[in-house]
């Protein structure tokens, strides 16, 4: 006897082919859609910080970015991989500490050095400064 898996379930993507007998030439996921939103108005918010005007080409110019970019975080994601799980992984790869690679330390230069003429004494618990024998 042999057990199905559910895997089949997860391998059709939903997908949005446009309205009824007037289908886009292109395949697109949900996904893909509540992602690209968002990515357009940033690069076109980005093309405006730059001063790059609001016209065809530079509004063809976002839209092409936007794909790209996409495209590019749709191949990240899946139904095991979502894009939260992303976002969050992004952002802790991001924030965590690393190991420091160079020393703190350095050479000291003749002004920086203080030199006293009586050794400093140990002191004992209560503060006071131990007598030296003689």
């Amino acid at each position: 006897m042999r057990i199905r898996t559910d895997d089949e379930v997860y391998r059709v993507d939903a997908v949005w082919l446009g309205p009824p007998k007037a289908t886009l030439p292109f395949r697109a996921r949900y996904v893909a859609w509540g992602v690209g939103f968002p990515v357009l108005l940033l690069v076109l918010g980005a093309e405006r910080q730059l001063g790059i005007g609001f016209g065809f080409f530079s509004t063809a110019w976002g839209l092409l970015i936007t794909i790209v970019l996409t495209r590019l975080i749709c191949s990240r994601i899946s139904h095991e991989r979502p894009l939260s799980g992303v976002a969050a992984l992004w952002l802790r790869e991001l924030t965590t500490p690393r190991q420091r690679r160079q020393g703190t330390g350095g050479a000291a230069s003749a002004a920086q050095i203080t030199a006293h003429r009586t050794r400093p004494r140990p002191t004992t618990k209560e503060g006071r400064r131990v007598r030296p024998r003689t």
